[in-house]
């Protein structure tokens, strides 16, 4: 079976990352994507990114090494 490449998080991508952390650290994202009123795929995929590129907002962005 071949990955299907895709430059954005699924829903259901999201649920198994969140089910992959200790359940204290599950419900901060949660939390945050709630009070931002933005879809969890979204908030997770713009922490990735932003941890590997500070000027990234999302995986299409994401250069990681620049600015360094």
């Amino acid at each position: 079976m071949q990955a299907k490449l895709q430059e954005q998080l699924s829903p259901a991508d999201a649920e198994v990352i969140l089910r992959c952390l200790p359940e204290r650290i599950q419900a901060s994202p949660i939390a945050r994507a709630a009070e931002i009123e933005y879809p969890i795929e979204a908030l997770i995929e713009m922490a990735i990114a932003s941890f590997l590129d500070t000027e990234a907002l999302g995986f299409v962005d994401c250069k990681p090494g620049r600015g360094q």
